[in-house]
């Protein structure tokens, strides 16, 4: 859909205020793995919690905003519940890795997605990568495998939770994939409420499955997981998405690593090295390089570019 002139010079008044949203919503979504570590519950009863709790506010934005399920067509439900599930194995394989390695790692390759989707777009839809995306994506398979090399050396079970986190990010990847279908025809917001609602029953099956603890004593990192990521990162992201060019919106992508990295530092002792913050640099420089080459800054993520 093509913005009209109108359109435009509001996005364009409005950028300071995309800026200070992009701001915020990076450093919310890079609480939200010190959130999971702090819950009473079981990693993917931690995601079900983030999602039950943020749907119900997220629903009543969607509806305030005047959208209404009716006249929704068939394929667009039907690209929102597959959505919906790859978002589930997303947070669960995500939030299991959040627990086996540090925060820094966590979110450097949660956000993996950010690189995969253009693959996606190389092998589905043969747009094949222009030389920076190529560029991008040989630092990135450098960077990664510093950091797992890291990882391994440090500790075995860190290389596994990095593994867990790389595979979050491919299942994102597909998430992106499915919503794409619904951002044709819907706004962020209620595709972002209806895909929320979807990903709900199967974390908890999972949960259930995995035979977590899913009842929490103490409710606090919870509802503070579910207000950061679900509702004010993935929100502000979304408003800011829409009015910021790419490279403004991956170099706020650098917000969260440096964020994480630091509450790793603080509350776990999880220092880096000189290895491990080559392989971070160069995993940051490639999410950039990508979101650079990406020509719309409403493409580069449906319903948020960031894990948390």
């Amino acid at each position: 859909m093509h913005q009209s002139d109108e359109p435009r010079k509001a996005v364009s008044a409005t950028s300071p205020f995309a800026f200070a949203a992009l701001v915020v919503a990076n450093v919310a979504l890079a609480f939200g793995p010190l959130f999971v570590r702090l819950s009473d519950v079981g990693p993917v009863a931690a995601g079900f919690w983030r999602i039950a709790l943020a749907a119900p506010i997220l629903v009543a934005m969607a509806f305030a905003g005047g959208w209404r399920p009716a006249g929704v067509a068939k394929g667009v439900w039907i690209a929102i519940a597959v959505g919906g599930l790859c978002f589930a194995a997303d947070l669960a394989s995500w939030h299991i890795g959040i627990l086996k390695t540090s925060l820094a790692n966590a979110t450097l390759f949660g956000n993996s997605a950010t690189l995969f989707f253009p693959v996606y777009g190389f092998l589905i839809a043969r747009a094949w990568p222009s030389r920076m995306q190529g560029f991008a994506l040989l630092l990135a398979l450098v960077g990664a495998a510093l950091l797992m090399g890291r990882s391994f050396q440090i500790a075995p079970e860190h290389l596994a939770g990095d593994l867990l986190c790389l595979l979050a990010g491919f299942l994102y990847t597909f998430y992106f994939a499915a919503m794409a279908r619904a951002r044709d025809t819907m706004a962020p917001i209620p595709a972002l409420a209806v895909s929320t609602l979807a990903s709900a029953l199967p974390l908890l099956l999972f949960a259930m499955f995995m035979r977590e603890q899913v009842m929490p004593h103490h409710w606090t990192p919870l509802i503070a997981l579910a207000l950061a990521s679900q509702v004010l990162g993935q929100g502000m992201m979304i408003f800011a998405l829409g009015q910021l060019s790419p490279l403004v919106v991956g170099i706020g992508l650098l917000i969260q690593p440096v964020v994480a990295a630091a509450i790793g530092w603080i509350g776990y002792g999880e220092k880096l090295d000189g290895v491990d913050l080559i392989g971070a640099v160069l995993v940051a420089i490639a999410l950039v390089l990508v979101r650079r080459a990406r020509s719309d800054p409403q493409e580069l993520a449906p319903e948020g570019v960031a894990e948390a």
